[in-house]
């Protein structure tokens, strides 16, 4: 496989990647034909679990390397990976903002400039913009992995990004098209809504492959972005809505939670 990978261009690469982790969105979202309800349980174990996977990777796989390539860069690794790291979270703060969309939460608030778009609209819009930065951190983990001495090395690295990512968008998928379905939509339109969710990072990752393979100079900072926009979506939001419900509920997001990062961690350690 790797050695299948190194015939391709980076950006063919994250376009592989990210049609995988798309794909486990989209097979997620199936379940809406099997399933109408989720319990707040197993919801808190998916929001625990996307955000675990979600923690680790954006340390061994982001910014780690991150900090590895400044210094051989001759940069300062510590400043390097904080500025990017706080660009991300900063981008993310303003896509929040400016993009409308609805929480996930039993309040169903909504958020970023004022529009009459339907509420499941709003809805998928705010996992598409959990999406934009898991799509860009498969795109640079492969950009990046081209970049690196042992190029093998890196397409493992970010090979096991993009099965990290793809595992929690499995049940990523569902958590969109089964509450689309208890909003009153059709199995089928659910779905549609559900998977399409995850069509931004395909976008996002050839993307960010594409720059940091054309101007390497900024690849540190690229993996640190990554990883800030995807400590921002942890923080701000998976992990605050798997702990609004009752206090007998919550250890599901902590047990969700350490699963996510134990699993994503074996991965990156063991092909990385």
């Amino acid at each position: 496989m790797v050695d299948f990978f190194l015939t391709l261009a980076p950006w063919q690469q994250a376009l592989l990647g990210t049609g995988f982790t798309y794909f486990m969105t989209a097979l997620g979202a199936a379940l809406v034909f099997f399933f109408k309800n989720i319990k707040k349980e197993v919801l808190n174990l998916m929001l625990g679990f996307a955000s675990g996977v979600m923690v680790a990777a954006s340390f061994w796989s982001l910014l780690e390397p991150a900090i590895e390539q400044a210094a051989e860069n001759g940069s300062i690794p510590w400043l390097v990976a904080s500025v990017g790291f706080g660009a991300g979270g900063v981008f993310l703060y303003i896509a929040d903002k400016l993009m409308p969309h609805i929480h996930f939460g039993p309040k169903h608030e909504e958020e970023g400039i004022h529009t009459h778009l339907k509420r499941t609209i709003l809805l998928v819009f705010s996992i598409t913009l959990h999406n934009i930065p898991e799509g860009l951190a498969v795109g640079v983990a492969f950009g990046a992995a081209n970049e690196m001495i042992s190029p093998e090395a890196g397409i493992l690295a970010a090979i096991s990004v993009a099965l990290g990512i793809g595992i929690q968008n499995f049940p990523e998928g569902a958590a969109v098209s089964i509450p689309l379905r208890q909003e009153g939509l059709s199995r089928t339109k659910a779905f549609l809504y559900g998977q399409a969710s995850g069509l931004v990072e395909p976008i996002a990752g050839v993307l960010g492959a594409i720059l940091v393979s054309k101007v390497t100079a900024i690849l540190p900072y690229a993996l640190g972005f990554a990883a800030g926009a995807m400590i921002y979506v942890v923080v701000e939001e998976l992990i605050p809505e798997a702990q609004q419900n009752a206090s007998s509920k919550r250890h599901f997001a902590v047990f969700g939670f350490m699963l996510g990062f134990m699993i994503m961690m074996i991965l990156d350690v063991a092909l990385g």
